[in-house]
């Protein structure tokens, strides 16, 4: 059933895109010819220019244009022959041509450039106005001294230039003023235009963000001038659908004579065409203004000293800008709105009988408009009240359609916060502060635009909800006002330990103004939070300082609302802290960036997943990279890798255990082609958001309330189901099934291998977008939250984007068979490309002395040679089992960034003690790739070779229990050729 209730809005019109596109013609250069006296008297308060400038200024205009004067007639036309002139000017008296003369040679040479007379007085034109001859001449102005009418000269000449174009393309309405009197346009032309703009800004102050307001400054109705019955006529029914409203004088030409009652008939034809069209007449004689109720308009009187007022009167109360005053039909005021979010609230309260009175008086399109929402304002307009069947039909139109516009208005876009007009239920990406969000608040923001112009992606994955977390941030100015009002610059230039930096922080008093927000925010904000950094220099080319700050998860939800704001400070506080810890300062170091140059923004964003018992998670989290460093079977580089794991991401980014694939080949799945290396390889724990049952006072020092659980625990948890199978032990064989008895084991094969969720498609249509949005090979953050509800959609969630360094290095290397032989250390899978001759140590696990027990203590061993070595400035060569940087130690050797802060180049052994996949995916990982370190991953169990019968015999500068420093007199030589992936570390010659 096609009901107007039915038709809903599906689209409405949020792409700011098409503001860029109004306003195409602008005038830039104006050239005023006048004689000495005429220039003089015209700018005797100052120069012409000026006038427009500070007219432009003082409205918050762009772009005002540039005046020339010349006091020739031939001068003039030499200049229009020369030069691009948007508008002439002439004033009447010129010593070698008069004015209507030179305005016919510039129609020879322009025919269409806009030719104005300007003159001082009516007396002085009159012989050429009452001719009526034919002229160049376009319009004729009086002036009076007033700055206001050079701004309207020039805008009505944009307008005319414009509107058929701008009407066409965003349905831009047109205001018609009809006088024939220059010394009356001349006065109220001025006026409309000064009440059009400041209104249109009034009404802008509730737009998104100051690049939305200005953009929409465009939108506003176009004014047209008509000296004639025939001529208003004849725009009127030209832009007849784009009408905002008509102005008219009473007396004016028609058939060549002047009509007392033209007004009237031109009006009263209006009315009868469009019912509901605000008009105004406008009258030197009171007595006209029954005949504007006959029709009925809105009558003023020339003379009336309150003028300016009455006719601000008429804008605020038929054209839609002031506040939507809700009546009963006997013109009593129940109620006002003064933005979308108020009107909204207000249709769902009114009584019926208000609703239908303001309803079949197009009421709500004429405000709507005003507000340049022309998309929906156009559809109420196509809409009669007659045809609802109820009250509740047309009120449920109403609301889901303004609602829809509110949430379609703040997609792609970054808004600012504004306490009075928060509106948690639309909040998309809302900015606190002026400064700057940051680069993973700009990485997001910037996706978040991207992702609204993809509607063929949308199209495709149309059953699943493709979308940014909801986002607050908290603008850099912020961490700046923090850090000074608390005098804690000290801590950006020392060395501090990060439990001092952290408590200093602490102790320190959050702004008034970030805290009234905040308050403001979470009054109508409970679901769980992730309170995450985005500095300057995170996620930029080069240099992405991935995973180097703190991220916390807080889940905001206790009855107390001071408690919550409690720990949500605290968040925030602790994540400015991590600018000045001591890993972002040793990566700092050595990119030669800084430190007291960062600045921080902080994300506080909707959590991404599902409630589970007294736990909250996602179904997965992964990372997906457009390129591959380590491809293998049918892989290759550019068709990129993802790793994913159930829960939250921390398990992804820390380099725990993870299912590894190609989203072009997601079933090939090395790690588990056999049923004993799924057993063994298979994910046994997950990280969750405890959200019930935890203590008032979190502990920020062990992750807030992130637990990690045993995936054993969770085995009748819908998310663990839909992404597991279960081991059958009497069969040894694993089903991919979740839903049945047994042992859960987290292979993905419902989505990898049968497309419940078309992740891997997914993922290659962003990763491509991305790549190309970005200009560079990209690492994306999501997760993923699919629904056990029937008719709910699933929801991918993009967390974040940054930059890969990948094939920056175009050296040609060549590894040839001297090369091998002469090599201790040779890879099938490096990363890479380039040389180095300036490795004379390196830094090993001893094999013989390695326990899977003690990978934390070879970690803080690692990290006082390294020390040592740093301040040394000697660059080293690192070997070990295992996976380096991971947070689990049983998978390799969990390093932190400033324990290998001075490394020249790692090699990651794969042995029978440690078999994990390579570190492709963890923050970690992401950091050695941008600093170019070389890394180089060797199977000994395979086609790898290193040389340890070499290695033990080199001399030894430092030895601890597990790890061993070893000096050579000559450097080593690396070769890395990134276009096979193949490296080799060639023996010195001792």
């Amino acid at each position: 059933m096609n009901t107007p209730a039915n038709r809903l809005n599906s689209e409405p019109s949020a792409d700011f895109k098409v503001f860029h596109e109004l306003m195409a013609i602008k005038v830039r250069e104006i050239l005023l010819v006048s004689s000495p006296y005429d220039a003089f008297v015209i700018e005797e308060d100052g120069s012409l220019a000026s006038r427009i400038i500070n007219e432009y200024r003082g409205l918050n205009l762009s772009m005002p244009p540039r005046v020339r004067r010349t006091g020739s007639a031939r001068e003039a036309l030499e200049i229009i022959r020369a030069e691009k002139i948007d508008i002439v000017l002439a004033m009447p008296h010129l010593d070698d041509m008069d004015a209507v003369s030179l305005s016919l040679e510039i129609k020879k040479l322009r025919p269409d450039l806009p030719v104005i007379l300007l003159a001082h007085s009516f007396k002085g034109i009159a012989p050429f106005y009452e001719s009526r001859q034919p002229s160049g001449i376009d319009k004729v102005f009086i002036w009076s001294g007033n700055s206001d009418l050079l701004l309207a000269l020039v805008k009505n000449v944009e307008d005319r230039l414009n509107v058929d174009r701008d009407t066409r393309k965003a349905l831009v309405r047109v205001l018609i003023l009809v006088e024939d009197s220059p010394v009356y346009h001349s006065t109220f032309l001025p006026l409309i235009y000064k009440e059009i703009v400041r209104q249109t800004q009034a009404l802008l102050l509730d737009g998104l963000n100051e690049d939305h307001r200005l953009l929409k400054m465009r939108a506003r109705p176009k004014i047209l001038l008509a000296e004639n019955f025939e001529e208003a006529l004849t725009l009127f029914q030209k832009y007849r659908p784009y009408l905002f409203g008509v102005i008219s004088d009473t007396r004016m030409p028609r058939e060549g004579k002047l009509a007392d009652d033209g007004g009237f008939m031109l009006l009263s034809r209006i009315r009868q065409e469009i019912p509901d069209l605000p008009l105004l007449m406008l009258s030197s004689d009171p007595l006209n203004r029954r005949k504007a109720e006959e029709i009925p308009a809105v009558f003023i009187d020339k003379n009336s000293p309150n003028l300016p007022a009455e006719l601000h009167e008429f804008f605020l109360s038929h054209l839609g800008f002031g506040d939507f005053v809700f009546r009963m039909p006997d013109g009593r005021e129940i109620g006002r709105a003064s933005d979308l979010h108020s009107l909204e609230v207000q249709v769902t309260r009114i009584p019926e009988e208000s609703l239908w009175y303001h309803a079949g008086r197009n009421h709500f399109s004429n405000w709507i408009m005003a507000r340049s929402e022309i998309a929906l304002a156009s559809q109420f307009r196509a809409v009669q009240a007659s045809e609802f069947d109820s009250p509740d039909e047309l009120r449920r139109y109403l609301v889901s359609n303004i609602r829809r516009l509110r949430q379609w208005r703040q997609k792609g876009v970054v808004s600012q916060f504004r306490g009075d007009r928060f509106d948690a239920d639309i909040m998309e990406f809302v900015k606190i502060g002026q400064g700057s969000m940051g680069g993973k608040g700009r990485s997001l923001a910037f996706m978040s635009g991207l992702l609204q112009h993809q509607s063929a992606i949308i199209q495709k994955y149309n059953r699943i909800r493709i979308h940014i977390p909801k986002t607050l941030v908290i603008s850099t100015d912020g961490f700046e006002s923090f850090i000074a009002q608390n005098d804690l610059r000290r801590f950006a230039g020392e060395d501090h330990a990060d439990a001092e930096v952290a408590a200093n922080f602490l102790k320190a008093d959050m702004p008034a103004w970030i805290l009234k927000e905040l308050e403001i925010f979470l009054s109508q904000v409970n679901y769980p939070l992730s309170v995450r950094s985005s500095s300057l220099l995170e996620d930029t080319h080069f240099q992405p300082y991935a995973g180097l700050y703190q991220t916390y998860m807080i889940p905001n939800n206790h009855p107390d609302p001071a408690v919550r704001l409690r720990q949500l400070v605290t968040a925030v506080k602790l994540v400015y802290a991590s600018a000045y810890y001591e890993e972002p300062r040793a990566f700092a170091r050595r990119t030669a960036t800084q430190a007291q140059e960062e600045a921080m923004a902080v994300l506080v964003q909707q959590l991404a997943g599902g409630a589970h018992g007294p736990y909250f998670y996602p179904t997965l989290s992964g990372v997906a990279q457009s390129y591959n460093f380590y491809p293998f079977s049918k892989m290759k580089p550019e068709e990129g890798i993802a790793v994913i794991a159930l829960g939250l991401g921390k398990t992804v980014v820390d380099g725990e255990r993870a299912v590894r694939f190609s989203p072009r080949y997601p079933d090939v799945l090395p790690q588990f082609s056999t049923v004993d290396d799924i057993l063994a390889n298979t994910q046994r724990h997950f990280y969750a958001l405890r959200i019930h049952d935890y203590p008032e006072t979190l502990n920020f020092q062990k992750d807030c309330n992130l637990e990690k659980r045993e995936v054993a625990d969770a085995e009748e948890e819908f998310p663990v189901q839909a992404v597991a199978g279960t081991y059958i032990a009497e069969e040894h064989r694993v089903r991919d099934s979740g839903h049945i008895p047994g042992p859960k084991v987290i292979t993905f094969a419902p989505i990898l291998k049968y497309g419940g969720f078309p992740l891997p498609e997914l993922l290659l249509d962003l990763l491509e977008i991305s790549r190309r949005s970005m200009g560079c090979p990209v690492e994306l953050e999501f997760s993923v939250n699919l629904n056990s509800r029937k008719g709910q959609k699933n929801e991918f969630y993009f967390l974040q984007m940054r930059p890969m360094v990948a094939g920056e290095d175009h050296l040609e290397v060549q590894i040839g068979p001297d090369d091998i032989r002469q090599a201790f250390c040779r890879s099938e899978q490096a990363m890479g490309n380039g040389r180095r001759k300036d490795i004379r140590d390196m830094v090993y696990v001893k094999p013989d002395a390695f326990d899977p027990n003690a990978t934390v203590r070879i970690a803080e061993e690692i990290d006082r040679i390294n020390a040592g070595l740093q301040a040394e400035n000697r660059p080293y060569l690192l070997v070990g089992p295992g996976r380096w940087g991971s947070a689990d130690r049983w998978l390799g050797i969990p390093v932190r960034w400033r324990s290998v802060s001075a490394v020249a180049a790692i090699v990651e052994l794969q042995n029978e003690h440690l078999k994990a996949d390579p570190s492709q995916g963890t923050h970690f990982f992401q950091n050695i790739t941008a600093l170019g370190i070389h890394y180089l991953t060797i199977s000994e169990t395979g086609d790898g070779f290193f040389d340890w019968d070499w290695v033990r015999n080199l001399p030894v500068a430092q030895e601890t229990a597990y790890v061993r420093h070893a000096r050579l007199a000559q450097p080593m030589v690396l070769k890395l050729d990134g276009r096979t992936s193949r490296g080799v570390i060639l023996k010195p010659d001792l």
